[in-house]
């Protein structure tokens, strides 16, 4: 049964009738999604059970921006002749190829198209390039999973995930079982024959793959950067190369033209929304995104600095969307750190973006790692990882280092699946809430290392404590000192009186400390804590809660000498 539906949709910034968004490209953006065939109340039609489930899970409902774009108005637009590219339901739009500027007017003319434009204000693309040294060595055989010494053998790619205490969930079992990450990409050469990937080939984890630049669904004929980042998160290959999340399952999308193929166009992030809408109706659980936009060909449609506000670029847009589905979205800061743009690109701008940056094996920031904050002021990247260099597979079949935010965000990525796969009771927003919480920077974050190197085995540890999304938020102002030896002092805001819990947890999540303090007035008020001397040196969990609040970070504990 059809049902008529109203549709409110978001109008990015209008521009001049037929303006292009490629070479014979353009968008189309429809009124409505009236006389719909699909319904919110049969989403089967529209989305997989998996990806009910994954809003089931989080408390989202369906509405009427899941509805696929009206097949027909995109029949009335095929019907001029064009060449019809993408839907996308998010935006209610679709892209075309015509060379025909009679088909335009033709389509200008039908009763349910609003205009026919460059949809968002500017855009302009970074791509994060990696390059290679030191490849010297060339697999033959693919090994089967092993063993050293209790450990696996990563080889090379150890600290890029010891940096992370990653090795310990690992070794815990968690390797991103069950866990479906999408890849959004220039392109996938040769992951349909590289040894470093037949594990995921022979256990089925590769579920699909969609080319949204050109239409179908072959794409490992294309730019090997997708390549190298499959490998830090999927690969497996003991002595040389394990990902951080080798058992996880990934569909790997082209949505980006990798630079210099063909001239730079904003179409690439109507591309990449269309992929992100994709992955979100088969069921994805992550994205990653190597990718980052600020400049294009076109001067015209360059971003400034002004964009980066969370709520101005197409690609930001689609992202927060994507988030808002219930979608991890994890992306590259950008390599401009060391370039007269500096900032973040988009959608690392993104509000619900979990945003990564990029430090040396030492932890050292890298040069040319992105900075933020955005132009709203929020701290940005969120977190950092190792990407002076990685250590990645190349499309030629060899190992070697790599340089970018492009491989600290997949990184990153993997080591989320594996801490999501447990607790999937969580949301995507406590997957980054208890990551910067777990990180380095945490009490001091910054725009340069964001809220620092996260640490999985804490941040697991702030998982298994239970604290709900829906009543959480931190009220803890202030820790002093944090590390501490025999006392602490606790900043906690409140706006009730009334009784607090004050616990305390080891990293294994075993309550140490359990007791209740009286607070007598609203605002700002000062716990002091002394009676724990008898904690070791150590990390541990701090969790205070009120009628109506719980709170959670992190303590450290030192002996003086």
């Amino acid at each position: 049964m059809k049902k008529t539906f109203v549709l409110t949709i978001l109008l990015l910034a209008t521009y001049t009738l037929f303006s292009q968004i490629a070479p014979d490209k353009y968008y189309i953006q429809f009124t409505d999604k009236n006389n719909s065939p699909y319904s919110i109340d049969n989403p089967a039609e529209f989305l997989t059970q998996r990806a009910i489930a994954r809003r089931n899970a989080q408390g989202i409902q369906i509405t009427l921006q899941d509805l696929p774009v009206n097949p027909d108005y995109l029949s009335g637009v095929a019907a001029t002749g064009v060449t019809i590219l993408n839907p996308t339901k998010w935006f209610n739009g679709v892209t075309i190829y015509t060379t025909d500027s009679l088909a335009l007017d033709a389509i200008a003319a039908l009763p349910y198209v609003a205009n026919i434009r460059s949809s968002g204000n500017k855009t302009v693309k970074e791509h994060t390039k990696p390059f290679f040294v030191n490849e010297s060595f060339t697999p033959t055989a693919f090994q089967k999973i092993s063993q050293k010494n209790g450990e696996f053998d990563y080889g090379p790619s150890y600290n890029q995930i010891k940096m992370l205490n990653g090795v310990s969930l690992h070794e815990s079992g968690f390797l991103g079982q069950g866990m479906i990450i999408s890849v959004l990409d220039a392109g996938f050469r040769n992951v349909d024959n590289l040894p470093v990937f037949d594990s995921l080939w022979e256990n089925d984890q590769i579920l699909g793959t969609r080319d949204f630049v050109n239409p179908g669904t072959f794409v490992f004929d294309y730019h090997s950067h997708g390549t190298s980042v499959l490998s830090t998160m999927g690969g497996f290959f003991p002595g040389q190369l394990i990902g951080t999340a080798p058992k996880a399952s990934y569909y790997l999308l082209r949505s980006e033209e990798a630079a210099g193929k063909s001239p730079e166009n904003i179409i690439e992030e109507y591309n990449w929304v269309s992929a992100a809408e994709f992955a979100d109706s088969v069921g994805t659980d992550i994205i990653n995104s190597s990718l980052g936009y600020t400049t294009f060909d076109d001067t015209a449609q360059n971003h400034t600095y002004n964009d980066m506000d969370g709520n101005t670029t197409p690609i930001t847009i689609g992202a927060d969307i994507a988030a808002s589905k219930g979608i991890l979205v994890v992306n590259s800061a950008g390599n401009s750190g060391g370039a007269s743009w500096h900032y973040i690109g988009a959608p690392a701008d993104g509000d619900s973006v979990f945003t990564i940056g990029a430090v040396t094996p030492d932890s050292i920031l890298a040069g040319f790692s992105s900075h933020g904050p955005t132009f709203d002021g929020r701290i940005k990247p969120n977190v950092v990882a190792q990407g002076s260099p990685a250590y990645v597979a190349s499309s030629g079949g060899g190992f070697g280092d790599g340089y970018g935010t492009s491989f600290s965000s997949p990184i990153i990525a993997g080591m989320c699946a594996c801490l999501w796969q447990s607790h999937t009771n969580c949301s995507n927003i406590d997957i980054i809430n208890v990551l910067q919480l777990s990180g380095s920077h945490y009490n001091n974050p910054d725009n340069d290392f964001g809220y620092g190197i996260p640490d999985f085995v804490i941040a697991n540890d702030l998982l298994l404590i239970k604290f709900p999304e829906t009543t959480y938020k931190n009220n803890i102002v202030k820790i002093s000192p944090n590390p501490f030896n025999d006392e602490v002092r606790i900043v906690y805001q409140t706006e009730n009186t009334g009784l607090v819990l004050i616990e305390i947890f080891d990293i294994t999540g075993k309550q140490l400390y359990s007791f209740n303090k009286e607070l007598s007035y609203s605002g700002n008020n000062l716990i002091t804590i002394n009676n724990i001397d008898d904690l070791v040196s150590g990390t541990y969990i701090i969790k205070i809660t009120s009628k109506t609040n719980i709170s959670t970070a992190k303590l450290i504990k030192y002996l003086q000498m």
